[in-house]
């Protein structure tokens, strides 16, 4: 009996991670329709703040990707250099830089992280 019962606990899991993925896959392509030069150029004016619904819905599918593909932004010189990191997802293990690009002001590396997660949503 409680084989059957363990069986029929992994079939569910199985059919929940099934349709969760078509759900994404889903939601993945119609976030992909809101994505055009007129969303990114409003990304890069602003930021932080008020956003129209298109960006508004992309930035919210961005925020809730996998953590193993979790991108930040580090502050390397407090007010005066930003640089791009993927966290580890270990407990006491530094991020790592994705590439040498020093940046500016936040706003400039909040807009190349948002870049870099929409290539990573092109490729997915």
């Amino acid at each position: 009996m409680r084989e059957l019962t363990m069986s029929v606990e992994a079939a569910m899991s199985d059919k929940s991670a099934v349709a969760f993925r078509r759900f994404d896959e889903r939601t993945r392509d119609a976030i992909r329709l809101l994505i055009t030069k007129k969303v990114i150029g409003e990304h890069k004016r602003t930021p932080l703040g008020d956003h129209s619904d298109a960006l508004a819905r992309v930035l919210n599918y961005l925020r809730r990707g996998p953590s193993t593909t979790a991108l930040v932004i580090v502050c390397t010189k407090p007010f005066q250099q930003w640089r791009i990191a993927r966290l580890s997802g270990e407990r006491g293990k530094a991020p790592t830089f994705i590439d040498d690009q020093v940046y500016k002001s936040e706003a400039k590396a909040m807009h190349a992280l948002f870049l870099k997660r929409i290539e990573m949503l092109n490729r997915a």
